[in-house]
């Protein structure tokens, strides 16, 4: 009896994505059908922030990567079809912000992304 695997998750795209702020690169990690919630000060749990589909979600990679400021993957962890990784970013005035996600996979490609997120204010 065979055993069949599941592609690898390209970690490195997620670092070179993340640290070039490369949307396309990014987006490039999700499946057509993916989703992510955002949890912060603004969208709390009991209603986070939710983007449908890998178009939306690179909208929102376009939108972050064109500002100004500095993004290093911290952790990266990949368990199965589970990935952790920690992103901390700087702002040229100094702010800060942490984001801590979590994913789950299917071929490979990001299926469900869960990012809660904090910055100094």
């Amino acid at each position: 009896m065979g055993t069949s695997t599941s592609p690898a998750f390209d970690t490195e795209a997620l670092r070179r994505g993340t640290e070039e702020a490369n949307a396309a690169t990014l987006t490039s990690l999700y499946a057509d059908d993916a989703e992510m919630r955002v949890v912060d000060r603004n969208t709390q749990p009991s209603h986070p922030k939710v983007i449908h589909g890998r178009a939306q979600i690179g909208a929102m990679y376009d939108d972050v990567c064109s500002r100004e400021m500095t993004h290093k993957v911290e952790q990266c962890v990949v368990q199965g079809d589970q990935v952790a990784f920690t992103e901390s970013c700087l702002y040229p005035d100094g702010v800060r912000v942490l984001a801590s996600s979590m994913v789950s996979l299917r071929d490979g490609k990001i299926i469900d992304h869960t990012m809660i997120q904090a910055w100094d204010e």
